[in-house]
């Protein structure tokens, strides 16, 4: 009796993480937006030269690419979107999936007349290119992955838990209730970083309507065991972008994924968390920047 009364409670619950269609309050009156595969997908896509798209990590939006698109666009045609469920995109019912999101991704690229691109991701976005490349191997020129998210044993136990349906609402509902600020704190190496701002910018981010069913749809997707055993087939050239004291995605996982992959090569910078593109921009920049003229030659 003890363990059916929380479930209980959980199943109660169940109907309060709704999804949402269509504009959001506080939407920039300077974003684009396309229709993808039924959703409203916000996208920047500025510069010239060979096309690069940028694809955020959970929970997060193309602000993660801030400091990076400037430099890129120099010599680029660079791509960044919203991920279905984040950011000012639309968050419908539906699949939520590493594969479902990489053909958000691609479909976005056709109808912007894009044939083939490198392709950049961060810590869930990583998996979002790796099966975009496995999905359509011709499009993917190289991949440039920064702290990635790509493995099974990666997901923590409230991950798994939240696959329990009702209890995985409860889960995510109490679960974003907690301060912005005490889930970010593991992601920075130097806290200067966790700046009121972006705490409250994450905060008002997690209140948008749909959010928090969106954010629980995408963690039931990460089932990376039907994805991993794949990472090996994969032959575009690969950079591995990882912060030395990453607890997030530790950087073991980098130095397994470097393995996995044939033509890889891992890059790790001290004093540095989860964002490299943040807390290491000028080395990590340089490092993208460097990669990515080989499809300029």
């Amino acid at each position: 009796m003890r363990r059916l009364i929380p479930m209980a409670i959980a199943s109660l619950l169940t109907g309060c993480l709704a999804f949402h269609r269509g504009p959001m309050p506080g939407e920039p009156a300077s974003a684009t937006f396309a229709d993808v595969d039924g959703a409203r997908v916000r996208y920047v896509d500025v510069g010239s030269g060979p096309a690069v798209v940028l694809v955020h990590g959970f929970a997060s939006s193309l602000e993660t690419w801030a400091a990076v698109m400037p430099e890129l666009s120099r010599n680029h045609r660079v791509i960044a979107l919203d991920l279905k469920g984040f950011g000012w995109t639309d968050r419908p019912r539906g699949d939520y999936s590493p594969e479902a999101q990489a053909k958000i991704v691609l479909d976005l690229l056709s109808q912007r007349g894009v044939d083939r691109a490198a392709f950049v991701g961060h810590s869930w976005g990583a998996s979002v290119v790796l099966a975009a490349a496995l999905a359509a191997p011709q499009r993917v020129t190289r991949l440039a992955l920064y702290d990635a998210w790509a493995f099974e044993d990666q997901l923590p136990s409230f991950f798994l838990w939240s696959r329990v349906p009702g209890l995985g609402e409860t889960l995510f509902g109490l679960y974003y209730d907690q301060r912005p600020d005490e889930r970010l704190a593991a992601a920075f190496y130097d806290k200067k970083y966790l700046t009121e701002d972006l705490a409250e910018a994450v905060d008002k981010a997690m209140k948008r309507p749909g959010t928090r069913a969106a954010a629980l749809a995408a963690a039931r997707g990460q089932r990376y065991s039907r994805m991993q055993e794949r990472y090996r087939t994969i032959q575009q050239p690969a950079l591995l972008l990882w912060g030395k004291e990453d607890r997030v995605a530790l950087p073991s996982i980098g130095e397994r994924l470097a393995a996995e992959l044939p033509h890889s090569k891992l890059v790790v910078y001290p004093r540095c968390g989860h964002f490299p593109m943040i807390e290491a921009a000028a080395q990590s920049n340089d490092a993208l920047a460097s990669f990515l003229a080989e499809d300029a030659k």
